[in-house]
């Protein structure tokens, strides 16, 4: 099963503040904050939800099709993705523009100073997802991730019109999105990804209740956070998946997206919805237990472990053929 990935692909570039931003601040200057922090150290880490989706699948075994707009800066990153079993072949390079950038302060209390450069991003809209697949000689699933909106709105019309099963991940994309925006990226979805709280702005946007998304989207798979994740289809019962125990966690930065891989990446195996579940929420832990969201490293054997602990050795014994 050929997997397209598309949305994000961006690097963070992440520095801290040895102070408090509060004590810099004038309150009747407000109106005129002219400020520089010297920070104690950078770290520059590779993200975007769909770089990040493609590097859990890779990681996995698979080789999924990454789709994004980046910049001329991008060589390192690709081949870091190449490295790690992703296919960079379908990325457009911008001439124009430098790869999306996420650039972020943190100070001792938590607070951050941040600015997004969307960069190449934007013409990702240039993209057409069916060219990709006829190039790439057929996809099987296209995952439509928080991207430029003009390229999620053209991913999904064009996968609707060439009949390939998509998957709707809108995101951190949905608060922009309006009524009509928000049904036409969920409409049709073979698969939709959300948290809860994400979930709940989807039926408070599209005007549909929990019944009504079950008529528009074949499964539903809702991330729980500690709770794990249900899993939900029309006419059936819901499964519910418990997270992974004993996760020491330091960074839930790319936990969704490492659900993601995992899920996919079982689907792309024709596992059960549970397993896709259960194998989403051991990646998700594996991502929560390392700082950075492709930071982590999966072998054969230390996931099958887990995973027997997890869900039982029946349910490891399922996985471990595909695993190894």
């Amino acid at each position: 099963m050929r997997i397209a990935v598309t949305g994000s692909v961006a690097t963070d570039h992440l520095m801290t503040f040895p102070g408090k931003f509060t004590e810099h601040l004038i309150a009747d200057k407000l109106d005129r904050v002219s400020l520089s922090f010297l920070v104690d150290g950078l770290e520059i880490r590779q993200g975007g939800v769909a770089a990040n989706i493609a590097f859990g699948m890779g990681c996995l075994g698979l080789q999924p099709l990454l789709v994004g707009a980046v910049g001329q800066d991008f060589a390192d990153y690709r081949a870091w993705l190449d490295a790690h079993g992703v296919d960079t072949s379908a990325v457009l390079e911008s001439k124009r523009s430098h790869t999306a950038r996420f650039v972020c302060t943190t100070d001792v209390d938590g607070n951050q100073i941040a600015s997004f450069y969307p960069g190449a991003m934007a013409e990702a809209r240039d993209i057409s997802i069916t060219d990709v697949a006829a190039q790439a000689g057929g996809v099987d699933l296209v995952l439509i991730g928080a991207d430029d909106p003009e390229a999620m709105f053209r991913h999904t019309s064009g996968c609707a019109s060439a009949g390939i099963p998509f998957a709707a991940d809108p995101s951190q994309q949905l608060p922009r999105m309006d009524a009509d925006q928000t049904r036409a990226l969920v409409d049709g979805a073979a698969y939709l990804f959300s948290n809860e709280y994400e979930l709940a702005l989807i039926e408070q946007k599209t005007g549909w209740d929990a019944t009504e998304i079950g008529r528009h989207v074949d499964i539903q798979v809702t991330t729980l956070g500690a709770d794990g994740a249900r899993i939900t289809r029309a006419g059936q019962p819901p499964v519910t998946v418990t997270a992974v125990p004993g996760v020491q966690a330091v960074d839930p930065t790319g936990a969704g997206d490492a659900f993601r891989a995992g899920f996919l990446a079982a689907i792309a195996w024709q596992l059960p919805l549970e397993r896709a579940g259960q194998l989403g929420c051991l990646v998700a832990a594996s991502v929560l237990e390392t700082v950075g969201t492709q930071e982590y490293q999966l072998t054969s054997a230390s996931l099958t472990e887990r995973f027997g602990t997890a869900y039982g050795q029946d349910a490891a014994k399922e996985i471990a053929q595909y695993l190894a």
